[in-house]
């Protein structure tokens, strides 16, 4: 009987340094695919500011007002003046939708016991 534990608690033993084992090796490949996305992720990021630096550069006034008396013949842009833009008061916004009511519920029975029974 002693034999068979020995037996049972080496295998035991073994299944648990194989399932260790491979846990391990699972292990250090989230770790490697985490590493690879943040590495993306910072690449990404870097990528982000280098457009939006370029993006304000070629969007500054100056430029735009250039290009547009440049262009003026072609596309007939004229120059933004602070007229040309209306008050928030001035939007016409969209009337509230109508709700149906479906289910009327009766009032005119109520007593005021009822009433305070409802609250």
């Amino acid at each position: 009987m002693r034999t068979f534990l020995f037996i049972v608690t080496t295998l035991c033993v073994i299944a648990l340094a194989f399932w260790a084992y491979r846990e391990n090796y699972a292990t250090q490949a989230a770790l490697a695919e985490t590493r690879e996305l943040r590495q993306d992720i910072r690449a990404a990021h870097e990528r982000l500011s280098m457009l939006k630096a370029e993006w304000a550069y070629l969007n500054r006034p100056d430029r735009l007002r250039d290009l547009a008396e440049i262009n003026f013949d072609r596309l007939g842009l004229l120059p933004l003046r602070p007229e040309q833009f209306g008050h928030v008061d001035q939007v016409a916004y969209p009337p509230d939708p109508l709700i149906e009511i479906s289910d009327i519920v009766e009032l005119a029975n109520l007593t005021e016991t009822d009433a305070e029974v409802g609250q």
